[in-house]
């Protein structure tokens, strides 16, 4: 499992490396430079292909939606200034609370 974190925190890195690079040389770059609205709509697209995927496709195409929507999420949360970090902050304070529980803890 810590090798599996060590790699999205790699990922987020070289994504952060990307912004304000050129464009043409890198898709990270490209996507960052169109902004958030583009880096928000092609998440949004990748989210809905593996939803498609996981009623209608084989196991590999899956495993390959997941990785594109990982890939995307961090785009977007770079071109939002939000940190991998500050996401598994969150996370490890929700850990051990019932997902209802917190939830309902949201609604104030």
């Amino acid at each position: 499992m810590k090798h599996d974190l060590e790699i999205l925190a790699k990922l987020a890195d070289t994504i952060a490396s990307r912004e304000g690079t050129s464009p043409e040389v890198s898709y990270t770059s490209k996507l960052l430079a169109a902004g958030t609205e583009k880096c928000a709509k092609k998440f949004g697209e990748e989210s809905f292909e593996l939803a498609l995927a996981s009623v209608t496709g084989d196991h590999a195409h899956k495993v390959n939606e997941a990785a594109d929507v990982f890939y995307h999420l961090l785009v977007l949360l770079q071109s939002t200034g939000v940190s991998l970090s500050e996401v598994m902050d969150v996370l490890h304070k929700r850990e051990g609370t019932s997902g209802l529980d917190e939830k309902a803890s949201r609604r104030g």
